[in-house]
């Protein structure tokens, strides 16, 4: 059987979803999924737990590209000055578990 190499790396992770949003009556969490590159260690894809497709394909736009070895709180301020819903919280957290979670795994792997 013949497996395809993999270039990418999945990265999951979640945060408490704000009350009285649809994300959390859906949800409870808001989860994030990114898949990166291994050797550039940029955002390839992303998909989080958002009810409408215009704002998952808005997010994906927002962090394709992002050098996931660099400081967090550049991608969160611009999460910051382009999505202004209850979330925005929850997104951040989300990310900086999802960054620390990476940064832990490729470090034990070198």
């Amino acid at each position: 059987m013949f497996l395809q190499k993999l270039t990418s790396i999945l990265v999951t992770a979640y945060a408490k979803a704000p009350q009285g949003t649809s994300m959390y009556e859906m949800y409870k969490h808001a989860g994030i999924v990114l898949e990166i590159d291994k050797e550039t260690h940029k955002i390839i894809d992303a998909e989080f737990t958002f009810i409408t497709g215009l704002a998952q394909d808005f997010f994906k736009r927002m962090l394709v590209g992002f050098d996931f070895t660099t400081n967090i709180d550049d991608l969160i301020a611009r999460v910051d000055e382009h999505y202004y819903a209850p979330s925005s919280g929850s997104v951040a957290v989300a990310l900086k578990s999802a960054q620390k979670r990476y940064l832990e795994k490729i470090q034990k792997d070198h």
